[in-house]
């Protein structure tokens, strides 16, 4: 690389992570969720603002030299790896009992008929030039029936319903959903990888991702417990930080040469530091999450805003389409669960819309199909925009609800 584009790349860089932070703070100040501001803090970068405004200046930024796009891909890819390795330390499956019978409705209403609409729907749209049927079937399914965990925790934080029995309720359902979603997705992006008319080869595929999980969260503790005693004289915790990241590589590296989805790896990682109790780890875990989420993570956001192209690829029908049917189907199947459970109409539309926040990680299933060629450009901004406003309207119907007087029990 010449001086010239190395400082395009240094410049492409600061005003992606600017418009991120900026974009950000906007949104929190206003008590929106702040993943949405640094989404568009990279929409203004993109095509579909500065490009238009001046294609010159957008080319010349972003697209200046061959490399760019790969070196920012990079970027990208570390932001996505860190957001799931940091969201696995904050998974926490275990459950009273009292609970488990509800968040085992939540789980069973807010993914069944979901993903059974997702599937059936999925003919009826096109996937990418080359993606495999049943891969973007998978994909569709999830996208109706995901759960953003950051999103609607940042929310119930923001509105001061995090310690209330209904707010650990939602995120212990949305935890156990979106776990079983991320191995879907992970077998969905073996499918694409694998050969389309060799049915030996897809299982082999499906087999793999889940002995992969299986084997990893079997055998990763005892390892890792095992590496940990071995060196424990010489670790202290600033290289504690190195290392665990270095847990982190690996399983990517591994899943990689598996044909694994690599943020299913970062995820795996995840989970299994987030079981190591104890001060030191506690530090290091909170220490690489505000470096992820305050440098990595926003410049991944703010390149999924990058990537959108509303001018070019913006299908209104389409996105308003599966937004409004696939929030209704969500909706109405979390609505009727609660409903057997005994709960009112009130709280059982609070849970539909709180389970309907799609947030980050409908962003990150979107990216990744995209990645991986299972969908096409319209399908990506659908995708993204759903995420987008079924997080808006939670937030807004949340707040909408306690300036009417509803109060969440703790």
């Amino acid at each position: 690389m010449s001086d010239a584009e190395l400082a395009r790349l240094f410049l492409a860089l600061v005003l992606l992570l600017s418009a991120a932070l900026a974009g950000g703070h906007v949104f929190e100040r206003l008590r929106l969720p702040r993943v949405i501001g640094e989404i568009c803090g990279g929409l203004l970068l993109g095509p579909s603002v500065l490009g238009v405004v001046t294609p010159d200046a957008y080319q010349w930024t972003f697209r200046g030299f061959d490399a760019q796009p790969a070196l920012l891909a990079a970027f990208y890819w570390l932001g996505l790896i860190l957001l799931m390795f940091t969201a696995g330390f904050r998974v926490e499956p275990a459950m009273g009992r009292r609970d488990r019978s509800l968040v085992l409705q939540l789980v069973l209403g807010s993914s069944l008929l979901p993903l059974a609409f997702g599937w059936l729907i999925a003919p009826y749209f096109q996937p990418a030039p080359g993606g495999h049927p049943l891969a973007f079937a998978l994909v569709m399914a999830i996208a109706c029936a995901v759960t953003s965990i950051p999103v609607i925790s940042r929310i119930f934080m923001d509105l001061g319903l995090i310690e209330s029995r209904f707010a650990k309720l939602t995120i212990a359902a949305a935890t156990v959903q979106d776990l079983i979603l991320w191995v879907a997705l992970a077998i969905a992006t073996a499918i694409q990888q694998g050969s389309p008319t060799d049915i030996g080869g897809l299982g082999r595929e499906i087999v793999v991702t889940v002995a992969f999980a299986a084997l990893t969260l079997l055998l990763g503790p005892p390892l890792l417990r095992f590496a940990g005693r071995l060196a424990s004289r010489h670790i202290n915790e600033a290289s504690l930080t190195g290392y665990t990241l270095l847990v982190c590589l690996i399983f990517v590296a591994l899943a990689s040469l598996l044909h694994v989805n690599i943020i299913f790896g970062a995820l795996l990682a995840g989970l299994i530091i987030g079981r190591f109790p104890g001060e030191p780890f506690s530090r290091v875990k909170q220490r690489i999450a505000d470096i992820a989420i305050w440098f990595f993570v926003p410049i991944y956001f703010a390149q999924v805003g990058l990537r959108l192209d509303l001018p070019g690829a913006f299908d209104g029908f389409l996105i308003f389409g599966f937004l409004l049917a696939s929030s209704a189907v969500k909706i109405a199947s979390v609505i009727a669960v609660v409903r057997v459970a005994g709960s009112a109409w009130r709280d059982a539309l609070d849970y539909g819309v709180a389970m309907n926040t799609r947030g980050g990680p409908g962003i990150v299933l979107a990216s990744v199909a995209l990645a991986g060629g299972i969908i096409d450009d319209s399908m990506f901004v659908a995708l993204v925009v759903t995420s987008i406003l079924t997080s808006l309207a939670a937030g807004m119907w949340f707040r909408w609800r306690l300036q009417g007087g509803a109060v969440y029990a703790r």
